[in-house]
């Protein structure tokens, strides 16, 4: 059986006290593990403890950064229903808690199970082949990103001028999200995606590019993702009081809407 990195890093095991795992180095900007990937480990720890299969929508508090090492995972159903299970739980060290967590777990159609039903305002982004586009590196841009030796991000030509310290003027970042190994992307590494990319705000002229803490952190899953690369979309359109929204849209290779975000995040200060 193949085994895949993003499998590995977000494996939960049961212990003596409950669930926990080992965040490993890779995963990480500047040190910090990557939120979208925390999202994931906390949503597989969720969804081993509650016995459904997806995420539907899920929620996250960070309450500190999330360093490589050991931690646990507390966990509670709020509700049980047929259709969803109502989770919640955090992500602890040392009796420290890092992560709080909120989510709805359930059963999702694949891509494309329910056309006949997906009604879009909107569309996926334009963007060029691949090949046209800029890739991430661990060292682009004023943070050395882990991640990017696990994920490729290909970036919009107009909107990876961030990269250089050459902001677009417009808050976005479109680009296409693979894995390196080849790992199929489904419910889980949606949620990962929906947090690789730099953020858009970087592209405003009037922001200072550094890391963006993370406060609130929300997915909605539409659909587990057809084979082959996702097309994402980020907006910021607000930012004021030193903090900003980001809006995200994942769309997979047929061109059906499988997943939306939201994050609430502070800018660096100068």
């Amino acid at each position: 059986m193949t085994s895949f990195e993003f499998d590995e890093a977000i494996a939960v095991r049961q212990t003596g006290s409950g669930l926990g795992a080992v965040v490993p180095d890779g995963w990480d900007i500047n040190g910090n593990a990557n939120g979208g990937y925390i999202l994931a480990l906390g949503a597989n720890a969720l969804r081993t403890a509650c016995g459904r299969a997806q995420p539907i929508t899920i929620t996250a508090h960070y309450l500190a950064p999330v360093t490589p090492g050991p931690v646990t995972f507390n966990t509670e159903v709020v509700k049980a229903g047929k259709r969803l299970t109502t989770m919640a739980g955090s992500i602890e060290r040392d009796g420290r808690t890092l992560i709080r967590m909120l989510g709805a777990f359930g059963d999702l159609a694949p891509s494309g199970a329910d056309d006949d039903q997906a009604v879009y305002q909107g569309a996926p982004p334009d963007l060029p082949p691949i090949e046209q586009c800029e890739r991430r590196t661990p060292e682009g841009g004023s943070a050395v990103v882990g991640l990017a030796d696990r994920v490729q991000m290909h970036i919009h030509p107009e909107d990876a001028g961030a990269l250089h310290d050459r902001p677009s003027g417009i808050g976005q970042t479109r680009g296409w999200f693979d894995f390196h190994d080849g790992r199929p992307i489904d419910s889980l590494a949606l949620l990962l995606a929906a947090d690789s990319f730099p953020p858009a705000v970087f592209n405003l002229h009037e922001v200072v590019r550094g890391w963006v803490p993370t406060v609130e952190f929300t997915v909605h899953v539409r659909a587990v993702p057809a084979p082959g690369p996702l097309r994402c979309r980020f907006d910021t359109r607000y930012v004021s009081g030193g903090a900003l929204h980001e809006d995200g849209e994942l769309w997979d290779s047929s061109g059906r809407l499988v997943a939306l975000s939201r994050q609430y995040g502070l800018l660096a200060r100068v």
